[in-house]
């Protein structure tokens, strides 16, 4: 539940009465990835005796700006990127996410030539059976991601904008006069980044009652979250580092490679 990350009492940290970024910013640096976006909402809405979905959505995207860089190290987007916030959508599973995944892999694998080391469905819509925002996620494994020149001008020839950049991928989406089914998300080739989602997801698919408290959540999120897409993928962050725990133990028992 979401009042689970308002602050438990005696916690001096979030009562000193200073600035709520620079306590919350303390709270990441000793606690780790536990402190999440909707943490800082909690800071700040909590003195006013609100929930953290009831600040305002003004206050809660400029808050973003500030911590975006603290959750995504190295974080930036491109400019003329931007595009109108779509609410967020939960619907049930669509076998056609199969199909548009390999559809989009196709299309990227002929631009991409030798520099996609692996292009892999990822995310949600890569788990048959779970509830997913209907956008298929899209995994390329390259050996270089710095050389931006051998991915960036082959992803927007297969139809897609470079959206963000940080230390562990880069982001493409379509431009906004196009249909948006697609994000292709680019990183290193044996990097952590890759590991977790293609871990992240084999768990998923071999683990029917870690998809179905997966979908729980994500259900109850986009509830509350529907105008804040981001706040809807930070809600689900506990969850997913619980299971991504439960995952190393079975990618340990089972010597998963990925």
């Amino acid at each position: 539940m979401m009042e689970a990350v308002a602050a438990a009492p005696g916690q001096p940290a979030e009562q000193a009465g200073g600035d709520p970024f620079e306590e919350w910013c303390r709270l990441r640096a000793s606690e780790g990835e536990r402190v999440s976006m909707i943490r800082l909402y909690a800071m700040v809405a909590g003195p006013r005796g609100l929930q953290a979905h009831e600040l305002p959505l003004a206050e809660r995207r400029a808050l973003a700006r500030r911590a975006i860089a603290v959750v995504f190290p190295g974080w930036e987007t491109v400019p003329g990127s931007d595009q109108r916030a779509d609410p967020v959508r939960v619907v049930p599973y669509d076998p056609a996410w199969a199909g548009r995944f390999q559809a989009w892999r196709d299309r990227l694998a002929a631009r991409l030539g030798a520099t996609a080391l692996r292009i892999e469905h990822v995310g949600s819509t890569s788990v048959p059976g779970l509830a997913a925002k209907p956008i298929v996620d899209i995994q390329v494994s390259v050996a270089d991601m710095e050389r931006e020149d051998g991915y960036v001008p082959q992803c927007e020839a297969a139809g897609l904008q470079l959206r963000s950049r940080d230390h562990e991928h880069r982001y493409f989406r379509p431009p906004a006069d196009r249909p948006r089914d697609v994000h292709v998300h680019v990183c290193a080739a044996g990097g952590r980044w890759e590991r977790a989602h293609l871990l992240f997801r084999d768990y998923l698919r071999a683990n029917p009652p870690a998809c179905a408290a997966y979908t729980a959540m994500k259900r109850e999120a986009a509830a509350l979250w529907r105008d804040d897409s981001l706040a809807y993928t930070e809600a689900k962050n506990d969850l997913i580092l619980d299971l991504l725990g439960e995952a190393e133990r079975w990618a340990a028992d089972r010597r998963w490679l990925g």
